[in-house]
């Protein structure tokens, strides 16, 4: 009898322990975006401006568990300074409770153009038009996301975002937008860069969480493939 309940009992803490790991959310670290245009908007910090707004992105999806990277060496020093005995027991941050990121999502801006030949009603900072009536800006990024344990690359995709002067308050919010891109967040080139922010968690969402083989992926072949296809056409081929 005692054997038969120590069966029972092991089975159920490992279907436990089984059920508590498939519900874990996919852990990721956001590295700073790279640039490989000439867009006018880019400086210095916008990198990180970046990988700010994706992270904010990520984390507010609730589907993912987001590792503060950039911080961390505030985190271990907070750590240290509990090991060290000038705080009390009760309140110091315990050692060995850091989780580790399974994956890194890498992003690098391949394309970025811009029209601003309509400029009624708009303005013009150091050459580059803002809220012209035809202004239009289309961005894509290249996406990778990098298997930590393997070091292997387990997905990439490209995502892309036209946006045009009209209608630019829809979907956006103002505290995405730090440092310089903040005088952007209300333009054309602001919308398309928070729509490829957007794509992107949307499609990691796809991937990581809902599975491969849910109707959301086919979607996004569907992109895929007209992506291909746009980009074969405007080659000319001899």
């Amino acid at each position: 009898m005692k054997k038969w309940f120590l069966l029972v009992s092991l089975c159920v803490v490992l279907v436990s322990f089984s059920i508590g790991f498939a519900g874990e959310k996919p852990r990721l670290g956001v590295l700073r975006f790279t640039n490989n245009t000439s867009a006018g908007w880019w400086s210095g910090s916008t990198g990180t401006d970046l990988q700010d707004m994706l992270i904010a992105e990520l984390a507010a999806m609730k589907s993912f568990s987001v590792l503060e990277r950039k911080e961390l060496d505030a985190v271990i020093g907070e750590q240290n300074l509990g090991a060290s005995g000038r705080v009390s027991k009760q309140f110091k941050s315990q050692m060995g409770k850091l989780k580790g990121a399974q994956y890194l999502v890498a992003a690098t801006v391949s394309s970025f153009e811009e029209d601003t030949s309509g400029t009624d009603g708009g303005i013009n900072i150091k050459g580059i038009s803002l809220g012209g009536k035809r202004d239009k800006a289309y961005m894509a990024v290249d996406l990778k996301l990098i298997d930590v344990e393997t070091g292997e690359i387990a997905d990439v995709r490209t995502v892309e975002a036209t946006a045009k002067s009209g209608g630019l308050n829809v979907g956006l919010s103002k505290g995405f937008f730090s440092g310089n891109l903040g005088k952007y967040s209300k333009t054309p080139t602001g919308k398309a860069i928070r729509a490829c922010v957007m794509e992107i968690g949307d499609y990691l969402e796809c991937s990581l969480v809902k599975g491969k083989d849910n109707k959301c992926m086919k979607a996004f072949e569907a992109k895929e493939g007209k992506r291909r296809e746009k980009t074969k056409g405007s080659i000319d081929l001899e």
